[in-house]
């Protein structure tokens, strides 16, 4: 058996004690601070080899974002999703996904317009959202999502 392709970590400054701490891609349970044990933001990478790993089998629902380096719509959503992911640290996952290095993603969510994003849980998209938009639109779709409402 190969060693997993998602040995990757990111190194994450606490924002409640400033500690910085190592988060891996891929974890049963919900990344936390060493020191002071409050929940991490969990921001990650995936493409093809390795996104039912980092993205599907996640403990939380997780916030796909499929962009590509080219796209000017996709570098001024980044932002925003970053920090819907630090809001919601402990319960939510960000998954990026460059549509060109991931072209079986890409066909298998048929993406046609980048960003793309979705909601997965437990693999299941729950909800879907072309193109950019506003940080509060962005906030009000994804909590429409993650309480079960139609978000698509």
């Amino acid at each position: 058996m190969s060693a997993p392709t998602t040995a990757r970590s990111s190194i994450v400054t606490c924002s409640h004690c400033s500690k910085k701490n190592r988060v891996p891609a891929v974890a049963d349970s919900i990344p936390k601070c060493g020191n002071c044990h409050q929940p991490l933001p969990w921001i990650a990478d995936a493409g093809d080899d390795e996104f039912a790993e980092v993205a599907e089998r996640a403990p939380v629902p997780v916030l796909v974002d499929l962009w590509a380096t080219w796209c000017g719509p996709c570098r001024m959503v980044s932002p925003a999703l970053e920090r819907l992911a630090t809001e919601r640290a402990g319960e939510l996952k960000l998954v990026k996904v460059d549509v060109d290095q991931a072209p079986r993603l890409s066909q298998r969510f048929e993406v046609r317009a980048v960003p793309t994003l979705m909601v997965l849980r437990d693999g299941e998209v729950l909800a879907r959202q072309p193109g950019a938009a506003p940080e509060p639109a962005l906030r009000s779709w994804l909590d429409g999502a993650l309480s079960g409402g139609s978000a698509r």
